[in-house]
């Protein structure tokens, strides 16, 4: 069965991404990623991809080493980050994280933002990615 994490930070979705990832809860992930110096309410937490990349390397996780345009779901490794709701302040790009896992042959968003009615996202046609990055040995 899966679950999702609740991101506990309006910013804490690279956090909770990753703890998505690694099957802890929001606040291992987050007491981890503060002895890392990397805090949930850094901006650079969800406009640079080194940080969650640090946390799945710090647990042994592989990332493909670049972003990769997004093209179709069905594209996709069975286990990704997704960057969603791509947005701009003071020209900088900015975006939300989610985790799209392939489970049996069918597809799911684990999506940690709190306001949703489920965090286990199948509306697919209402998500636009703009790159992935793939995860390996998780």
């Amino acid at each position: 069965m899966l679950n999702s994490v609740i991101q506990e930070e309006t910013t804490g979705c690279g956090i909770a991404s990753v703890a998505n990832i690694l099957s802890k809860t929001y606040l291992e992930m987050k007491a981890t990623a503060n002895a890392m110096g990397i805090q949930a309410e850094d901006k650079s937490l969800w406009s640079d991809t080194q940080y969650v990349r640090k946390m799945l390397s710090h647990a042994g996780v592989e990332t493909s080493p670049d972003e990769t345009p997004f093209e179709s779901w069905g594209a996709l490794p069975d286990l990704a980050l997704l960057s969603i709701k791509h947005h701009q302040e003071d020209g900088k790009n900015f975006w939300h994280w989610v985790v799209f896992k392939r489970v049996g042959g069918k597809d799911y968003v684990l999506d940690s933002a709190s306001y949703l009615p489920s965090n286990i996202r199948t509306d697919f046609n209402e998500m636009h990615p703009k790159w992935f990055i793939a995860v390996q040995n998780a």
